[in-house]
């Protein structure tokens, strides 16, 4: 044990003085940074590694952009960091050469990427700027973006991407973080945001979550799914994440709720900010990423305003800490031996890096987000951090000394995205509406100030000292485990040693009293030998005298077996004569006495049967009874009873065969007892015994067949039995399912007489006023009355029947009133589609009726009724369901607009056919319908029905044909679509050109609107030359009641030569 110690002393000397000699070639640190162990080892060193990078072609560093920094962790991290410096006389024995540690690094400039993204129209800007072209023009193929500022002059900026309204979420973050989450990966940190007005998709943008359809992932799920595939891949990366929010100027936890308030903390050396009190998360998958981020998302502030119905009210960062083991071997690219202790191998790196994904609130104006009380406040912090942040901007874009991060909370903690060492990529969300456009031009501004920063960029790559002392503790402890095994091992062989020389010392002891003995032994042997010799004679002589004794034995035997076999043959004939017949006998009673156990058994068979044949006969009267009410089973059992029947009669005639074998048989023992008392010759009786035990073995056999059969019968019973209580149950359950049912038909039918009454009460409603509207004037009153108190009449008795409606979708739901459209009572029909009309005329119960399947319900009771009513109100409803995007897929995928169109042979009722054309005008207005409208006979069904002469349809269908044109145009203005327009091949032009002066000025508007959208295109000139619509759109270029279609005919006229010339 003591060799064990000092072997242990001494490597433990010889590691700490190994250690010592390193930590003489480093700076002075603070002492707290000194590991626990016995080593006495620095737990961290910062160090910017050596290593070429390749940037981006437009982040091409320079060739002087080399300088020594060290970044230092964040106050999270245990220890305190330091600078290494060269030093020449570094101890080269222990192999830890000083290139390994040089601060030298190569640091490039890498300017934020910024790109734009414009989000599509909503229902409310289709409505209100269907007659208006977009804010903003993207020419996502040079990377450029104009903005309108009124109908002639547009500004164009560039910017690095530029995404339309129909860019994919996979195209967004590919374009946007993900060369920014690949620097994450290689030691760089990053930073992705979200920046824009609210309202503008942000949120969908970075943070939508898209756990059950991946197409709709955000940045934030994206970039974590790269992250833990690089993880994955190589056991020495750690992700860990933590998710805050700025609400109101205070940091919150979101992953902690309970933690509010959590303070900033800067390195007075670094000047690198972090948040010690944040919650990290270790992060093992994408679903376990999933359940985090959505606890966060429930804990973020969020509030419906007029802009945005989720509005965030808190801007969120989703911080990404990624912490990468460098490999020697993967370095360097040699094949070097695996080291085992620090002079074979040296001092271990580690790569840290950082991602900010930040989803900034959105600015608002009050005046248009509608926000009042809280929301003021949460308004007013929120445009104070923005503003602040565009100062910061500012004065990093215009090169100011003095950059103003202290002035919000939300610029400390991005202190290093804007003019630090992150790699930066923002991207900024707009809106298409002009009257948005103060809001989006200063997104603009602010994302080209960005572009003109320039960040240095470094790696960040640190000395992994606690590995090292982990390791070189787990040598020291290896190497003082094998020391104290090989002394142990020593002892064991001197302790067997020293058991060995005593083994030998007792042998040779024993050894020298064997001689000894040995000496009397001898002596004694002689003595022996004499006495043997003398008793060998002794021995001679009895052994004659035993001879002759044996002779004269032999002799008496001889003689005495004589005398006894002449005795035994005088007794032994009669012996056995009695014997012989004393066991035949004995036989033959058995015999008998098994015949008679036999027709016991018989008899006992014969009275078994007769029970079964009561029984069967009883339930044969039981199943008779069953039978009157199911009379399948009936038939069934009989014949079972039949079968049944068969086999006892069969089993009847087996048992009176085997009773008739069994009399013969007494008859044949009879016979066998006369043979017996004659005393035959005794072979015979042996072979009629083995006979008879034959037939014995055959009537066995046969019982055991009958006693088989009736087991068989009582489970055929059984099963009866069992088949009778299956039946008994099925008409149970039958009478509950027709109780059931006879309960919800009641209910549906007090359901019914509650939707009645709610709809007489609605009808009641309107009916009064419109008898109030139809009043004349009383003698007192002076005139009619004012048009405030009319329209305050008409909005109470229509908020009244909103109340009425929401009442009623309250108490009955979406679902039964669906369910009543398909009832057989023409009544209940009626009274039920109105309900739904009324209901998709409010938008928020337009996602109930699509998700109840309400589109499906009126496009088949559309295709099967033939009822005016019927026909006028679903047609209405459906129009009201054509504005919803969602409602107009399921319409055009399940043939409505065919169904629609095939109506004007169906009715000629003129209300009806106003319904059908507001519907298909509607679904004019999506462009990914206009082709299938075509073929689907809608634009053909829009002109017949025109020639009804109703004024109301006829502007319908001029809507329409606006709406197809605008969306037409868009597409060949983004280059989606060329050629000849699709309208043309109906003959829309002759109509358009024919109804253009029209007396409605709203239809006049619409013709001239679908006009001038179709002269845009240069392919339809020679069709207004031969229908001379030219001279139609230079009238409206001078007649026009709106400026701005007159301004678009002018524009034509200059810009079109056909029409020019």
């Amino acid at each position: 044990m003591t060799s064990s110690s000092n072997s242990s002393s001494a490597v433990r000397s010889s590691a700490k003085h190994a250690a010592e000699r390193i930590q003489q070639h480093l700076p002075p640190s603070n002492p707290a940074s000194l590991s626990s162990s016995s080593l006495n080892l620095p737990s961290k060193t910062s160090i910017a590694a050596s290593i070429n990078h390749s940037p981006r072609p437009k982040e091409r560093p320079s060739s002087t952009a080399s300088s020594v920094s060290a970044a230092s962790p964040s106050t999270r991290r245990s220890g305190t960091p330091v600078h290494r410096s060269q030093s020449k006389d570094f101890d080269e024995d222990n192999g830890i050469s000083p290139s390994s540690l040089s601060p030298s690094c190569i640091i490039h400039p890498g300017r934020v990427r910024v790109s734009v993204r414009v989000r599509p129209r909503n229902g409310e800007e289709l409505k209100s700027d269907a007659d208006f072209a977009d804010l903003v023009e993207l020419q996502p193929e040079i990377k450029r973006l104009k903005l309108r500022k009124n109908n002639w002059n547009s500004e164009s900026y560039r910017f690095d991407e530029v995404f339309t309204d129909t860019a994919s979420q996979k195209r967004v973050y590919e374009g946007v973080a993900k060369p920014v989450v690949e620097g994450v990966l290689s030691g760089y940190n990053g930073t992705i945001m979200a920046y824009g007005q609210t309202g503008t998709g942000k949120t969908y943008t970075v943070g939508k979550i898209g756990k059950d359809d991946a197409a709709e992932r955000g940045i934030m799920v994206r970039a974590l799914e790269d992250i833990l595939a690089s993880a994955s891949s190589a056991s020495s990366v750690s992700v860990e994440i933590s998710y805050l929010q700025l609400y109101m100027e205070t940091i919150q936890d979101l992953l902690a709720p309970e933690k509010s308030n959590i303070s900033i903390n800067e390195d007075g050396k670094t000047g690198e900010v972090s948040v010690p009190g944040a919650t990290l998360v270790n992060i093992q998958d994408l679903d376990h990423f999933f359940q985090v981020l959505q606890v966060g998302e429930t804990n973020r502030h969020a509030a419906n305003t007029k802009m945005n119905t989720e509005s965030s009210r808190s801007h969120a960062i989703l911080t990404v800490y990624v912490r990468r083991a460098m490999n020697e071997k993967a370095e360097t690219g040699t094949k070097s031996p695996k080291p085992e202790s620090l002079g074979d191998k040296g001092i271990p790196r580690v790569r840290k890096s950082k991602l900010l994904i930040v989803d900034l609130a959105g600015s608002e104006r009050i005046n248009k987000s509608g926000t009042d009380g809280h929301l003021i406040e949460e308004a007013k912090f929120i445009n104070l951090s923005l503003t602040s942040l565009g100062k910061c901007i500012n004065a990093l874009a215009e090169g100011s000394s003095h950059i103003p991060t202290r002035d919000s909370k939300l610029t400390r903690l991005l202190r290093d995205s804007f003019g630090g060492s992150a790699r930066t990529s923002l991207i900024i969300t707009i809106g298409p509406s002009a009257r948005y456009h103060a809001e989006t031009t200063s997104t603009i501004m602010f994302g080209q100030r960005a572009m003109k920063i320039v960040n240095m960029v470094k790696l960040k790559e640190e000395f992994d000292y606690e590995s090292l002392c982990r390791k070189l503790e787990t040598q020291v402890d290896h190497l003082t485990a094998e020391v104290e095994r090989q002394t142990k091992l020593r002892n064991s062989e001197k302790q067997e040693l020293e058991k060995r020389l005593r083994e030998c010392e007792n042998t040779f002891a024993e050894a020298e009293k064997n001689a000894a003995r040995s000496k009397f032994l001898e002596k004694e042997n002689a003595r022996l030998e004499l006495r043997m010799k003398e008793l060998l004679k002794d021995l001679e002589m009895q052994k004659d005298q035993c001879d002759l004794m044996r002779d004269k034995a032999t002799q008496l035997e001889m003689n005495l077996k004589n005398t006894k076999q002449q005795q035994l043959e005088s007794s032994g004939y009669k012996e056995k004569l009695a014997d012989a017949s004393k066991v035949y006998e004995k036989k033959i009673e058995d015999l008998v006495q098994r015949v008679e156990d036999e027709q016991a058994r018989s008899t006992n068979a014969e009275h078994q049967l007769n029970e079964m044949k009561n029984i069967l006969s009883n339930q044969q009267k039981s199943i008779h009874d069953q039978e009157m009410g199911n009379y399948q089973y009936q038939r069934e059992f009989a014949e079972a009873t039949y079968t049944y029947e068969s086999k006892i009669a069969e089993l009847q005639k087996k048992l009176e065969d085997e009773h008739a074998r069994s009399n013969s048989a007494e008859e044949q023992l009879r016979q066998m007892k006369s043979i017996i008392s004659d005393r035959q010759v005794l072979s015979q009786e042996n072979e009629e015994t083995n006979e008879l035990k034959k037939k014995l073995e055959e009537l066995s056999q046969m019982y055991e067949s009958t006693v088989d059969e009736l087991q068989t019968v009582k489970l055929d019973y059984d099963d009866l039995l069992h088949q009778k209580e299956k039946l008994g149950e099925e008409v149970r359950d039958m009478k509950e399912r027709l109780l059931l049912e006879e309960k919800q038909r009641k209910e549906m039918e007090s359901e019914l007489s509650k939707l009645k009454k709610n709809l007489r009460e609605s009808e009641t409603v309107v009916e009064d006023k419109r008898v109030k509207e139809d009043l004349p004037k009383g003698p007192s009153e002076s005139g009619a009355l004012p048009g405030s108190q009319r329209s305050h009449g008409l909005k109470k008795s229509l908020s009244g029947q909103r109340a009425t409606m929401a009442r009623l979708c309250e108490e009955v739901g979406v679902q039964k009133i669906l369910h009543l459209i398909k009832s057989e009572d023409l009544e209940v029909q009626i009274q039920a589609v109105k309900v739904v009309a009324n209901l998709a005329a409010e938008e928020s119960n337009q996602v109930k009726i699509v998700e109840e399947g309400g589109v499906e319900a009126l496009l088949t009771l559309v295709q099967s009724s033939q009822n005016s009513t019927i026909l006028r109100v679903a047609s209405g409803a459906i129009a009201n369901l054509a504005m919803n995007e969602k409602s107009q897929d399921l319409i055009m995928n399940k043939g409505g607009a065919q169904l629609l169109a095939k109506m004007v042979t169906k009715t000629d009722d003129p209300q009806t056919l106003r319904m059908v054309a507001g519907a298909l005008a509607n679904l004019c207005g999506n462009e990914k319908f206009l082709k299938l409208l075509k073929e689907e006979e809608g634009i053909k069904g829009l002109l017949t029905m025109a020639q009804s002469g109703n004024i109301d349809i006829i502007a319908q269908v001029a809507r329409g044909m606006a709406n197809f044109a605008k969306c037409e145009t868009r597409e060949i203005m983004q280059g989606r679509r060329k050629g000849r327009s699709l309208l043309l091949e109906e003959g829309s032009l002759e109509w358009l050109t024919s109804n253009s002066h029209i007396e409605s000025a709203s239809t006049q508007r619409h013709i001239e609107l679908a006009l001038c959208h179709l002269a845009q295109n240069e392919a339809n000139a020679i069709d207004f030359k031969r229908t001379g619509s030219v001279t139609e759109i230079v009238r409206i270029s001078v007649e026009s009641s709106r400026d701005d279609i007159r301004s678009l005919a002018k524009k034509i006229l200059r810009s079109n030569p056909h029409f020019s010339s």
